[in-house]
């Protein structure tokens, strides 16, 4: 998946907090948004008032909370689970340590989104079919 993918499929599902999001669809979306939040910035600091931020954050809050909850199904964990990022510095690290892992099986949440059943530690067991 690439940028533009993950764009589009996140953005395709704004709200939806059922279901399983990829690794890459996840941190393409972070990055997209570190990215606009910059070009935000500048044109805040350009015209001289935090309007362009402020929007921006009100527009991707929900898709924000709707794949993180998505990409802590893939990991086999409850979507509530991102409220431990309001614990200051630990639960944000937390939170970072289980998103950057990898697709467990299949499992409450639907299929793995990979196409393929993992074996112990993300492995592929076997090859898709």
């Amino acid at each position: 998946m690439n940028l533009q993918q993950a764009v589009s499929s996140v953005l395709s599902q704004y709200a939806t907090f059922t279901g399983r999001a990829r690794r890459s669809e996840y941190w393409f979306w972070v990055l997209a948004t570190v990215i606009v939040s910059f070009v935000g910035a500048i044109i805040d600091a350009i015209i001289g008032i935090q309007i362009v931020q402020t929007l921006l954050l009100l527009a991707t809050i929900v898709p924000n909370l709707a794949v993180g909850a998505r990409r802590l199904h893939d990991t086999g964990r409850s979507g509530w689970l991102q409220l431990i990022g309001l614990i200051p510095i630990v639960g944000w690290i937390i939170l970072i340590v289980w998103f950057a892992q990898d697709s467990h099986p299949d499992n409450e949440h639907g299929p793995n989104p990979k196409g393929r059943a993992a074996g112990p530690y993300g492995h592929p067991t076997s090859p898709a079919v």
